[in-house]
């Protein structure tokens, strides 16, 4: 469920969807989420000083937190 949304998230920001690949490595209480766009969408994802990854970011965290889970997502060039 979180990696399918921060799949969606990334889709709706980058101009080329069709190269975004989410990955997710679960633990026992931990799930990494790993994010990997086009390098020219990459400034997209990432925002301003952060913010767009930062908003996915407190986004995924509020999902997680319903799943009782903890869910980090790592923005990969």
């Amino acid at each position: 469920m979180l990696k399918e949304l921060v799949e969606q998230m990334a889709k709706a920001l980058v101009d080329h969807p069709e190269r975004v690949q989410v990955s997710e490595i679960e633990g026992e209480q931990t799930s990494v989420i790993e994010l990997k766009v086009a390098k020219e969408d990459l400034g997209k994802v990432i925002g301003k000083q952060g913010r767009t990854a930062r908003a996915m970011r407190t986004i995924l965290s509020a999902a997680s937190t319903k799943l009782n889970k903890r869910a980090v997502l790592e923005i990969i060039e």
